[in-house]
């Protein structure tokens, strides 16, 4: 049997036009060549990525934040995330960023958990998700950072993984990284993490 794998490549854009510019996605619609030469129109979201943080403790607790979300018109639960915004910034690097800024805390051991693409079939955006354990908090008088906006009013929650998981299958978290983080860490958890990649591994697609 051939190897499962996800596979680059493009199929042949005959147009594409810029529909509208946003503070941080592009709108384009693309004109695209199936492979029997039918044409045909295509929207992309152009994003610039994104990290995301499951973050452990010693007594299997994972960190979770609950911000707003303007578009579900929802307060969520959330794992640490935020935008590849910086140019040539390592992606464990933004990573350690958000960790901190959104949780106040330090790890000393990282992995890659999952890398995805959140909606390939209408944005460009990628996701890698790092595992983060051996924490510590961040003393608030030494933090740098000074939240705003809906980062303002974050909520921190420490919860057990195995509650975390039946959290999600109770239909009571529902941001998508979050759910796939939390699944992806309590599946990894059965080798101790052994398998998952070096934080510096890079992207496979």
């Amino acid at each position: 049997m051939a190897p499962i794998r996800d596979e680059a490549g493009q199929w042949p854009v005959t147009d594409s036009v810029v529909l509208a510019h946003g503070k941080i996605v592009t709108l384009r619609r693309d004109t695209v060549q199936m492979p029997d030469g039918v044409l045909a129109g295509r929207e992309v979201i152009e994003h610039p990525g994104a990290v995301a943080v499951v973050a452990i403790d010693a007594e299997d607790r994972v960190l979770l934040i609950r911000q707003y979300r303007h578009p579900a018109a929802a307060q969520l639960w959330e794992i640490p995330a935020g935008l590849r915004d910086v140019a040539g910034e390592p992606l464990v690097e933004t990573a350690r960023r958000e960790l901190l800024e959104e949780a106040g805390c330090r790890a000393g051991d990282w992995r890659v958990l999952t890398d995805s693409l959140n909606s390939p079939g209408i944005s460009t955006e990628r996701l890698r998700i790092f595992l983060a354990r051996d924490l510590t908090v961040v003393p608030e008088t030494e933090r740098e950072y000074v939240p705003e906006h809906e980062e303002a009013y974050l909520t921190v929650a420490w919860v057990p993984l195995d509650r975390a998981v039946h959290d999600v299958f109770s239909g009571d978290l529902h941001n998508g990284v979050a759910i796939l983080g939390i699944l992806s860490a309590y599946a990894a958890q059965g080798d101790g993490f052994a398998t998952l990649r070096h934080a510096d591994d890079p992207e496979t697609l």
